[in-house]
């Protein structure tokens, strides 16, 4: 009852204020605020302000908001306990190995390019210059000329 007579104050004073609007020749904007203030008597013409005020009201809807809450930081602490075991994908791998429950097939994901381009060894290295590091500054030295610095 009490909730519907606040929602009926609060449209009739959002339809006063619409009326000094357009007294003052502000067509759209008193339109807009009339608008915005039919909002609270349609929502108690509906029965939703009705609903809502039994729900707050409510102790078994509250005790149902505090399992939805429980529920929810239950999933966050497992994802956070989730994310501190997983650590990386190599420490992962390693710890399997060292376990012994390594991949069935290790090489299953290597992709098949065949054996012709696959390394085995480790990546070739740059082959050294004898101008020492001014190979590593030529691209920053003709960015800066480009923008004439």
């Amino acid at each position: 009852m009490i909730a519907e007579t606040v929602c009926s104050a609060v449209s009739a004073a959002g339809l006063g204020i619409a009326a000094v609007t357009a007294y003052r020749k502000r067509f759209l904007a008193a339109a807009r605020i009339a608008a915005y203030s039919l909002v609270p008597v349609g929502l108690v013409m509906t029965g939703i302000v009705g609903w809502l005020a039994d729900t707050a009201f409510s102790p078994t809807a509250w005790a149902g908001f505090g399992l939805l809450g429980g529920a929810w930081l239950l999933f966050l602490t497992t994802r956070a306990v989730e994310r501190r075991r997983g650590g990386t994908r190599q420490e992962r791998e390693e710890a399997a190995r060292a376990t012994g429950r390594g991949a069935v097939a290790p090489a299953a994901s290597a992709p098949s390019l065949g054996p012709a381009t696959r390394r085995t060894g480790p990546p070739a290295s740059r082959p050294a210059t004898g101008s020492g590091g001014e190979d590593d500054f030529s691209d920053i030295e003709a960015i800066l000329k480009k923008h004439g610095i």
